[in-house]
């Protein structure tokens, strides 16, 4: 089994900033890609950004020079910093895993999701 636990989000003003993090625990041998993805009432789930196990990164292009993930790959964490937030970035926020078992199966797992509301 495995959790997949994100943290962080909250109420800010337009041009703040928030940092999420999101942690994976349980049992499995490996995390490939981990990627920040939002979800907007009525709109289809985005993804916000991602990064590889070796660090490569891929931003929406909404958010490119906002937003920054990085990942600890000790800690099965990853980050998104967020920056210079606005209006258009208030949505339910969603981490995303793929998790690899012993056995090299992969798997996508997803956390519950945590509110960024940007508004003054």
């Amino acid at each position: 089994q495995v959790h997949v636990v994100e943290s962080g989000g909250g109420l800010v003003q337009p041009g703040g900033s928030l940092r999420l993090s999101c942690v994976a625990s349980g049992s499995f041998f490996s995390i490939n890609t981990m990627g920040w993805y939002r979800r907007v009432p009525g709109k289809e789930r985005e993804l916000v950004a991602a990064i590889t196990s070796d660090g490569s990164t891929n931003y929406a292009d909404s958010v490119k020079g906002r937003f920054t993930i990085s990942r600890d790959n000790a800690k099965n964490t990853v980050y998104l910093q967020m920056n210079s937030l606005k209006p258009e970035d208030t949505a339910v926020y969603y981490c995303n895993t793929e998790v690899v078992t012993s056995s090299w199966w992969q798997y996508d797992y997803w956390g519950q999701g945590t509110q960024v509301t940007v508004s003054s």
